[in-house]
C-alpha cells in the first residue's frame, strides 16, 4: 500500500529541504517522490541531505503544475494551515489521515501534498485536492519546515499501513458498499466537472458572473466523495440530457 502512496512537493526553495524529505520517506518505506517546480533541482545539497536516500531523488519525477502531478491520483491530500470559505474534508489528527491514505491506497494512487516553505499551498491549488490535512501544532508557532512535516506524515503512514492486517479489510460481501469502491483519479474527476460547466454555460445557468458559482458547485460534488462509478453515471447523465 505504501508503494502507491505519492510525496509531492510544490515549488521548494531550498534543495536540502527536498533531500531531507528523501530521507524521511525512506525511513518510513515510501518511495515515490514528485515535485513541482522546484527552484534548483538535482542539487548537491538536495543529495548531501538525503544521507542515503538519494536513489529516490535519482528516481524523482519533476513537473511543471500540480494538476499534471495528481492526474491519476484518486485521492489527494494537501497539507495547509490555510481556511476557506468552503473546506475540503478536513483531517486535524495525522493518524485520521493515514487511516483514510492507506484504505484509498488499496484502489489507486494517493497524493500528499506539502506547499512552499514560505507560504504553503494556494488555495488554487487546494482546489486539485480532495482532502485538506492540518497537523495539530503549537498555535503559538504552528509552521514546520516541510521536511519535518514529511516526516510526520510518513511516520503516521506506515503505522497504518502495518496495522492494516488483510483481516481487517472487507470482505466480498462487503464490497458493494460505496465506501470501499475505487474512487475516480482526478483527471477524470476534472473532466466531469468540464463537461458539467459546458452543459449548463450553454443552458444559460451561468447567469451572475460575479457569484462563483462553477467553484461552488464543484466543492459540491468535492464533498461528496463521488465513487468512479457514481461519477460515470452522473458524466452519463449530463451526456444525455446534453443530446436532448
Amino acid at each position: 500500500m505504501l508503494d502507491n502512496i505519492r510525496i509531492i512537493l510544490v515549488q521548494t526553495y531550498h534543495p536540502g529541504n527536498i533531500g531531507a524529505t528523501a530521507r524521511a520517506m525512506k525511513t518510513m518505506g515510501l518511495s515515490d517522490l514528485h515535485l513541482i517546480a522546484p527552484r534548483c533541482f538535482p542539487d548537491e545539497e538536495a543529495t548531501r541531505m538525503a544521507t542515503g536516500a538519494s536513489d529516490i531523488l535519482d528516481r524523482a519525477i519533476v513537473h511543471a503544475t500540480l494538476e499534471d502531478a495528481v492526474a491519476d491520483c484518486v485521492c489527494v491530500i494537501g497539507a495547509s494551515a490555510r481556511l476557506r470559505n468552503m473546506p475540503l474534508p478536513h483531517f486535524d489528527e495525522g493518524d485520521d489521515m493515514a487511516k483514510e491514505a492507506v484504505a484509498r491506497a488499496r484502489h489507486g494512487k494517493v497524493a500528499l501534498v506539502f506547499g512552499r516553505e514560505r507560504f504553503g499551498l494556494t488555495n488554487e491549488e487546494l482546489q486539485h485536492c480532495t482532502h485538506q490535512l492540518s497537523l495539530p501544532t503549537n498555535p503559538e508557532h504552528p509552521v514546520l519546515n516541510v521536511s519535518q512535516a514529511v516526516q510526520l506524515c510518513t511516520y503516521e503512514l506506515r503505522n497504518a499501513a502495518r496495522r492494516a492486517a488483510p483481516d481487517h479489510f472487507p470482505t466480498l460481501s462487503q464490497a458493494h458498499d460505496s465506501h470501499d469502491e475505487p474512487r475516480p483519479p482526478r483527471a477524470q474527476f476534472d473532466h466531469f466537472c468540464a463537461q458539467l460547466d459546458d452543459a449548463l454555460q450553454t443552458a444559460g445557468f451561468f447567469n451572475q458572473p460575479h457569484a462563483h458559482t462553477q467553484e461552488k458547485l464543484r466543492n459540491i460534488f468535492q464533498r461528496a466523495d463521488l465513487s468512479q462509478r457514481e461519477l460515470s453515471m452522473l458524466m452519463g447523465m449530463i451526456k444525455a440530457l446534453s443530446s436532448r
